[in-house]
């Protein structure tokens, strides 16, 4: 009988040491378990740092190979404008042709020029300044009766220069959840602990709507903090 009651009391204390390591075990993890998830903003304004306008014309005519001819003259000419306003030969260069004939599908009566020639001079340049200045003089590169035509939806305004500023921007957008997590634990009347995961977020360039040679940056981070 003393055996046995020995061998309960034994038991017993086990079963209650066992409860105490699962339920300290539990609040452990409960306590592991407690977070905070913030995101973290960093924007910067930045200046294109190339640009790529392209200039198109189109002329008609019936005969294929004089079209090609004047097409040459054109361009050269509009090429020398160009360079008269400032830009190199180096940034100037022909673009791609197109030729369509008018004779081939037409409905009613039959057009008076067979064939319609469409062409380009592009200008591809580190100096976005010069073309900020005469985006809006297109007029001027009238040549022959040519009207040359610059479209905002193809002049295209670069900035290449995200990876000198991207350890910046991460490490500002990190600082700023770290501040709103900080505050969140204050609020919570608890203590800030590490980082349990972390997501750097992408990057988003955005041209100004008035002026596309500026660009907006801006990247989010998401940053898990534990809370002690």
């Amino acid at each position: 009988m003393k055996h046995t009651i020995t061998a309960s009391v034994i038991v017993g204390v086990c079963i209650v040491l066992a409860g105490l390591s699962v339920c300290r075990g539990l609040h452990d993890i409960s306590a592991k378990d407690r977070a905070v998830s913030v995101k973290g903003l960093a924007t910067r304004e930045v200046k294109a740092d190339y640009a790529v306008w392209p200039l198109s014309f189109t002329i008609s005519g019936n005969n294929l190979k004089g079209l090609y001819a004047r097409e040459a003259e054109l361009a050269k000419s509009l090429g020398e404008q160009l360079q008269a306003k400032g830009f190199t030969q180096e940034d100037i260069r022909h673009g791609k042709i197109s030729v369509s004939d008018n004779w081939e599908n037409y409905y009613g009566q039959r057009p008076l020029n067979q064939y319609t020639l469409t062409s380009s001079v592009v200008v591809s340049t580190a100096n976005v300044d010069l073309v900020v200045a005469n985006q809006d003089c297109v007029n001027e590169f009238a040549s022959e009766g040519v009207i040359i035509h610059s479209y905002d939806w193809q002049l295209d305004y670069q900035f290449n220069g995200l990876t000198e500023i991207k350890p910046e921007m991460i490490q500002e957008a990190t600082k700023n959840a770290r501040v709103v997590a900080q505050k969140f634990a204050d609020d919570a009347e608890c203590s800030l602990g590490s980082i349990r995961h972390a997501n750097q977020g992408q990057f988003s360039i955005e041209s100004d709507q008035y002026q596309p040679w500026m660009k907006h940056i801006r990247v989010v981070t998401t940053i898990d903090y534990y809370l002690r």
